[in-house]
């Protein structure tokens, strides 16, 4: 059975805490994914002629498995692992990690012991990747990646550098046009690669294999670099260590700077030591000529003019960088200035804080495109700090506000508060100042109290009329809920605001505007169910899960009220919690039901499990009526122990008549009951007593009566599930699984936005309804009178003032 990708997922990150301890997550990160590497190439190229990878005798994984439980083990992967770099020019690449380095991994013993625990975690028989395919749709990749952001989560402030979060990596990917790109003769580059993963973000939009090339100043993360492009497919990807300021790799035959169709780069943020090993006052690759010299201490323009250079003339590129590029003055003004007099600036995304690893101050993504530049009129603005979700410690782009971003700015929208096209001319007016708020207002609007309406009463009608969005949708409904106040300009609620939910909910437009939705819904639930009910082996999910987005995403298009993001939101979110894994089960073993045996710490089996169809499918599709004679059984039982209670209630406690038989953590046993009857029942002067335990014992003894029954009947209907299992058909299974599981959780998904628009539009009354309820002379009025009430009763007690 294929493995889940979330269990892939916490089996590799268990492999880590095999390695805590003796040292920090960027170091441990070597070794854990040297290993992956060497155990994905293993099982996929061993013993595979002409393979991309070579495996030499004595090169492989098993070779590794050979030495667990063995006093050398570290010596033993080290040279294991020189083999295999070395049978394919990967010195300096895979072999950078020390196994016997007893620093690190500890001493005799307890490196033995920790490395074969660690071989051990990749040599679980699921995580075999011979089938993986290196497409864009390959489950190590996405396991590469979850690694990487996880280490680099843990790496803490000055060492998580080498990752760019892949959601940010996807906005540039999408808005740099790559896929355009034509063929493999079209380039991308990134000067400060980090571990290549925006490189490989962007070189996944292409229909075609575009030649990458990286640059990187860190030995160990251009390491990490290099192998995450062989494991993704793209082994020709050029990768070079050095310092691409003072000594950039790339360069045409004349000693110029290559150029590159496209390129992308997060640098680090405001270095101050940018200009070691290099004059920029006389730079030989004319980097800051007719645009100006960045800051001594500032290295930010050196990396997004190193980019403008490294352009092909109608290149198009985008780079990360911090929000004090779009504003700062006096050299960094200069240079500003001469990239919009020049139209290299195609567009500005401004980003939410907190989003990268090593510092939690907002950066922008500064969008370049030399296509045509010298006619740009001016620039796109997009301010998308709001869009986000809080993800621990950090913030992370959900998957709507991506799609928001990228659809926004690919189709140059201008949207109220998020993005506009800012003209040139007005940017010249602020002296080439590109601070986003300056241009786009996403402030929320002042909520503005009225004096008035607190002094006289009645809801101001521009607050009323602020509600257009939801008049348009029920026309009538205003007319319903409000009627004209005693003077211009304000109205009145015309029933209580505990009833204005029930009587939205009620209205029959509101009724037909859900009937509208729901309508929406079921039109692509009927064109997407028999795809999903097609799917096959060798499918490719991220395809499958695009078709179905983008298609739910246009269905919504258009509908008023209803936000088609929030509605695409939700089918991602169901996508990476349950139906992912799902699908990827399906596209390797096919519509099949398998079990999986549930063991106790003895290992006895306790139950079985299905992945893709849970009991609970199984039993409302099959055995509604047996699960019925269980749950009225149950009711029985909980009425019983609710006359438990209350007789417990009611004789419990100190001199209660159920006190002798209570034990000291408040409960009663039939045992103890039973020795109390036998004590007292001769004895006249506790009737009342035992009449109580009687009853008490006898409710005690119906409990136990009804749950070996629901024992029994659970036993029944398990063993009715597990015979069922069996005997599913592949349609039955089809139809478990969409309509039963998916499809059901996606309905209920769009209700909940249903629910949350007619909250929103019940609060606000509700909220403007109370705000101006009572009048302020009333409201004085009464305080007078209360005051008058205290002084009184105060003054009767004697206080006298």
């Amino acid at each position: 059975m294929a493995i889940k990708k979330s269990e892939l997922y916490s089996s590799l990150w268990k492999s880590c805490d095999e390695l805590r301890g003796g040292m920090d997550a960027s170091q441990y990160k070597d070794y854990v994914l040297v290993l992956l590497f060497v155990k994905y190439v293993s099982d996929k190229y061993a013993g595979v002629a002409d393979a991309l990878i070579e495996v030499p005798e004595g090169g492989g994984f098993q070779d590794i498995v050979a030495f667990k439980g063995q006093k050398d083990i570290g010596d033993g992967i080290n040279k294991i692992i020189t083999k295999l770099a070395e049978a394919n020019d990967l010195k300096g690449v895979i072999d950078v990690a020390d196994f016997n380095d007893a620093d690190k991994l500890g001493k005799g013993k307890e490196m033995q012991d920790r490395l074969s625990n660690l071989v051990a975690i990749f040599e679980n028989p699921a995580l075999n990747f011979s089938k993986n395919r290196a497409d864009g749709d390959d489950i190590l990749g996405d396991a590469y990646e979850y690694l990487m952001r996880n280490f680099a989560t843990q790496s803490g402030k000055s060492k998580g550098q080498f990752y760019t979060p892949g959601e940010v990596s996807r906005v540039i990917s999408k808005v740099i046009s790559i896929n355009l790109a034509k063929s493999s003769n079209d380039t991308i580059y990134d000067p400060t690669c980090g571990s290549g993963s925006l490189l490989l973000k962007a070189a996944d939009e292409t229909d075609v294999k575009i030649s990458i090339y990286g640059q990187e100043m860190d030995n160990a993360t251009r390491a990490l670099a290099r192998m995450n492009m062989i494991l993704h497919g793209h082994d020709t990807a050029e990768i070079w260590q050095d310092n691409t300021l003072s000594s950039p790799y790339f360069k045409d035959a004349d000693g110029s700077l290559k150029t590159f169709d496209f390129a992308v780069a997060n640098p680090p943020f405001s270095s101050k030591a940018w200009s070691n090993g290099l004059n920029p006052a006389n730079d030989e690759f004319k980097r800051f000529d007719n645009y100006g010299i960045p800051p001594a201490k500032n290295g930010d323009y050196a990396f997004l003019l190193h980019m403008v250079r490294s352009l092909e003339s109608n290149g198009k590129g985008a780079i990360i960088l911090p929000h004090g590029v779009l504003f700062r003055g006096n050299a960094e003004a200069e240079i500003r200035k001469n990239l919009i007099s020049k139209g290299i600036i195609k567009g500005i995304i401004g980003l939410p804080p907190n989003l990268f690893f090593g510092t939690g101050i907002p950066a922008c993504i500064i969008v370049l495109d030399k296509e045509n530049a010298e006619n740009r009129q001016g620039i796109f603005m997009i301010d998308a700090s709001k869009g986000f979700v809080k993800d621990g410690n950090k913030n992370r782009l959900r998957e709507q506000d991506i799609h928001k971003i990228v659809d926004v700015f690919n189709k140059q929208l201008e949207v109220a508060k998020y993005s506009r096209m800012v003209p040139v001319q007005e940017i010249e007016g602020h002296e080439y100042n590109l601070n986003i708020p300056r241009y786009i207002d996403s402030q929320e609007e002042e909520d503005i109290q009225d004096i008035e309406a607190h002094l006289l009463g009645g809801i101001p009608k521009r607050d009323v009329e602020a509600l257009s969005d939801y008049w348009q949708v029920y026309p009538t409904l205003q007319q319903e809920l409000f009627e004209a106040a005693d003077r211009p300009g304000y109205l009145m609620l015309k029933i209580p605001g505990s009833e204005v939910k029930a009587c939205i909910f009620a209205h029959p437009e509101f009724i037909s505007y859900g009937k509208d939705i729901q309508a929406v819904f079921e039109t692509w639930q009927g064109k997407h169910t028999p795809l999903l009910k097609a799917i096959q082996p060798g499918d490719k999910p991220k395809a499958i899960i695009y078709a179905l987005s983008e298609d739910l995403l246009q269905a919504f298009t258009g509908k008023s009220l209803i936000d088609k993001y929030d509605v695409y939101q939700h089918l991602m979110t169901y996508w990476v919690e349950s139906m992912k894994d799902d699908v990827y089960i399906l596209v390797e073993d096919g519509w099949k039901a398998e079990l999986t045996a549930v063991t106790n710490k003895k290992g006895a089996v306790t139950d079985y499990v299905c992945e893709l169809i849970p009991k609970e499918l199984m039993i409302n599709r099959y055995f509604q009526t047996e699960q019925g004679a269980i749950e009225e059984l149950e009711t029985k039982k909980d009425e019983i122990v609710r006359q438990q209670e209350e007789l417990q209630e009611e004789h419990g406690g100190e001199e209660g008549l159920l006190e002798e038989v209570t034990n000291d953590s408040g409960k009663i046993t039939k045992a103890n009951v039973n020795e109390r009857i036998k004590a007292i029942k001769d004895d006249a002067t506790f009737a009342d007593e035992l009449k109580v335990l009687k009853a008490y014992l006898k409710l005690i003894e119906q409990e136990g009566e009804i749950s070996k029954q629901i024992k029994v009947l659970t036993q029944f209907l398990d063993n009715y599930v597990l015979t069922k299992y069996g005997d599913l058909t592949e349609d039955e299974i089809k139809t478990l699984v969409v309509d039963d599981k998916w499809m059901p959780t996606l309905r209920q998904a769009i209700n909940s936005e249903m629910d949350r628009i007619s909250q929103r539009l019940t609060q606000r009354i509700k909220e403007l309804a109370e705000r101006y309820d009572t009048p302020l002379p009333q409201m004085t009025s009464k305080v007078e009178e209360l005051t008058v009430r205290v002084e009184g009763h105060l003054q009767k007690m004697g206080l006298v003032w």
